[in-house]
């Protein structure tokens, strides 16, 4: 036996040059494909199909602490170009995506601090980046005046409410949302500072939200798919969301590009390979698939830039 039995094609070493678009960045990486840079390479290939594929219904996973690291605007462009069918989000992203609707701002800070005293002075750390309790009380305040003008005695869904929410924005992810008559879903949207704000409103109202009423909804779309893709950005439970609707049909999701920095070997569902989804029929057998490993933050626009540069053209 030869080497010609294992080698296939050869490695080509990239060019960059000053200029190059980021499309061009990412064919290059397609030439060496090597490692993660490979990864993204095949995770925009499959991305650019999904959008492509007129048939598919398009689930955006959304999880981590993505809007305060900026990339909240890149989920409302997706969803104003119509590049998003269902979103489900982590109550976390929902509720900084909130904050910086109504005018509030995350700022630069650094991971390297005295955290005490910046409780001291009511400033939060994520990681880097810092948020003033002061955008917290306006949270307050916006969130329970949009409560309060719902209907007494009414039952609604988690994505009514997130939909109420985003028709009293003017911009931002659930603004784009509701705009677009996209629905918002949010499984665990009581781990978040939503969830707490509608607790305090609850404590005088009568308005019962349904966890389950978004169930229904949720099936109907997956059992209406003629085919499904999936960008899933983080894991967690809106991955998990997101994969389990597609259960209880006989179907699976026929495209998925997963984005993380989490191990698959510790058995958690955020490193959990998407081969591994098709072990549960989850995804097809036949689905085209891909896990990017790294930081989301650089992924996630570096894919979504490649892919527009590939169907704007």
């Amino acid at each position: 036996m030869t080497s010609d039995n294992f080698c296939g094609t050869p490695v080509i070493q990239a060019k960059v040059r000053a200029k190059m678009t980021v499309g061009e960045l990412v064919e290059e990486f397609g030439k060496s494909r090597a490692y993660n840079a490979g990864s993204l390479w095949q995770a925009v290939n499959i991305y650019e199909k999904m959008l492509n594929d007129p048939e598919v219904v398009k689930f955006f996973g959304f999880s981590g602490a993505m809007v305060p690291g900026g990339m909240g605007g890149i989920v409302s462009d997706l969803i104003d170009a119509g590049h998003i069918d269902v979103l489900v989000s982590t109550g976390a992203n929902l509720t900084h995506d909130v904050i910086e609707a109504i005018g509030c701002h995350h700022y630069h800070g650094t991971e390297v601090c005295d955290d005490v005293m910046l409780r001291e002075e009511e400033v939060n750390r994520i990681y880097d980046i810092f948020l003033p309790n002061d955008a917290f009380v306006k949270f307050e305040e916006f969130l329970q005046d949009v409560f309060s003008g719902i209907e007494s005695g009414k039952k609604i869904s988690i994505s009514d409410l997130t939909r109420l929410i985003g028709e009293n924005l003017d911009r931002g992810i659930l603004a784009s949302a509701a705009k677009k008559d996209i629905p918002v879903y949010c499984p665990a949207i009581q781990d978040s500072m939503i969830g707490l704000q509608y607790w305090m409103f609850d404590q005088a109202s009568s308005v019962t939200v349904d966890a389950f009423k978004d169930m229904s909804e949720l099936m109907d779309i997956c059992f209406g798919a003629k085919k499904s893709g999936a960008m899933l950005v983080g894991g967690g439970v809106p991955k998990n969301y997101i994969f389990q609707s597609m259960l209880m049909t006989p179907k699976g999701f026929d495209y998925a590009v997963q984005l993380t920095g989490d191990r698959p070997d510790l058995g958690g569902l955020s490193g959990a390979t998407l081969d591994e989804a098709k072990s549960w029929g989850k995804l097809t057998g036949e689905a085209t698939s891909q896990t990017v490993y790294g930081d989301a933050t650089i992924n996630l626009p570096l894919i979504v830039a490649a892919v527009l540069e590939r169907i704007e053209r």
